[in-house]
């Protein structure tokens, strides 16, 4: 891993609780939170999901990419982020977000 993926990682892990951290300068204009599965609390799942996430110029999130984490978890992520929204900029953008769940 390059030394920059380190410091994101970082970044996002240390940014904790089941809020998203995210190193792009657009501000998140709707969120919504993800849920934690049923299933995850049956198996007692904690961790961290990682997402990559490209931002159209109007603000909505164009693509989703999973980056890390258990996938039981990971779910429940992109589901949520599907619905969030960015100011608007002047051209696309991306970002990596992070759960702590």
């Amino acid at each position: 891993m390059t030394r920059l993926k380190h410091i994101l990682l970082c970044i996002v892990l240390l940014a904790g609780g089941m809020r998203a951290t995210a190193q792009s300068e657009r501000k998140v204009t709707h969120r919504e939170e993800p849920d934690y599965p049923e299933i995850a609390k049956k198996m007692n799942l904690h961790g961290t999901v990682k997402l990559k996430v490209w931002i159209s110029p109007d603000g909505t999130v164009r693509r989703l990419e999973y980056v890390g984490g258990h996938p039981v978890l990971a779910e429940s992520a992109l589901k949520a982020v599907k619905g969030w929204h960015y100011e608007a900029a002047s051209k696309e953008s991306n970002t990596i977000i992070g759960f702590k769940f």
